[in-house]
């Protein structure tokens, strides 16, 4: 039941998550199969043995990400329904890096869930956070009221829809500043270690030079890699309620140019590898 909220919670960085993330990229626009050997030569180009990136596609099937799948003769691998649900979950966020406007909306949960549903409760929590949420007060989350839509996905997975009530407003009125306020909700402490980490890896991927397309094809691929999850726990605070300091709006953009410069050559490298025999 929970599957189809769960972004694979392997490692960033990891053999495991770069073939997700591979999936992620190019399975879909490759009509949702790939041949088992294709796969395995595109993670040859980041380095990895076949016998790692059968391990790694193993536990994608077992996540329900993939299905084996034979075609003509051919053993390959075939996107799930729900592999397509979390991968179009995650298009929404990797992709369009959102930031709140100091007059956009908020949208408010406030849920109450009997102790003898305190699992529920447990994973109802776990997944606010994945998504951005801050937490103002025990069953009391904030959230940019563009996540409104993902609030209410949770809700209905988890079966809690008639314990909760979503408020939405355009005004938020506490003692103390803005910032005193994000920094008692969310963990920016966190969220800027992961910012940094992703400036840290990609500042030199941004401003490569020429590259062959495998060449970009891999750098491409490990800069979606580390960037994935930070979409997802940083919800795009606007400006008056971050530090002056704040990395989002560089890693952001750091991104966006990773994007531009590599991932036209990093899919022609793809295209050319699968169209082999």
């Amino acid at each position: 039941m929970l599957t189809e909220l769960d972004d694979l919670d392997a490692r960033t960085g990891s053999t495991t998550s770069l073939v997700r993330t591979i999936v992620g990229l190019y399975l879909r626009e490759l009509g949702g199969w790939i041949s088992s050997a294709h796969l395995i030569a595109l993670m040859d180009a980041l380095g990895t043995t076949p016998q790692v990136t059968r391990t790694a596609i193993s536990r994608l099937k077992k996540k329900g990400i993939l299905e084996q799948q034979a075609r003509a003769d051919v053993q390959g691998l075939q996107l799930t329904p729900t592999g397509e649900r979390i991968l179009a979950r995650g298009d929404r966020r990797i992709f369009e890096p959102r930031a709140m406007d100091p007059a956009d909306p908020w949208c408010l949960l406030s849920y109450s869930i009997p102790e003898a549903e305190r699992e529920r409760r447990h994973q109802l929590r776990k997944y606010l956070q994945g998504i951005g949420g801050g937490l103002m007060a025990p069953g009391l989350w904030i959230f940019p009221d563009y996540l409104r839509a993902e609030v209410w996905e949770i809700l209905r997975v988890l079966g809690l829809e008639d314990h909760a009530t979503v408020i939405v407003s355009n005004l938020l009125e506490f003692t103390g500043t803005a910032q005193a306020s994000a920094v008692a909700w969310w963990d920016l402490d966190a969220l800027s270690a992961l910012h940094h980490g992703f400036l840290d890896q990609n500042k030199a991927v941004a401003g490569a030079g020429q590259a062959s397309a495998a060449e970009s094809f891999a750098l491409y691929v490990r800069a979606i890699d580390s960037w994935r999850t930070i979409p997802y726990l940083d919800p795009g605070l606007p400006e008056n309620y971050l530090p002056g300091d704040w990395p989002g709006h560089q890693s952001a953009e750091v991104f966006l140019c990773i994007q531009a410069s590599h991932s036209s050559a990093a899919r022609s490298h793809v295209d050319a590898l699968t169209a082999l025999a």
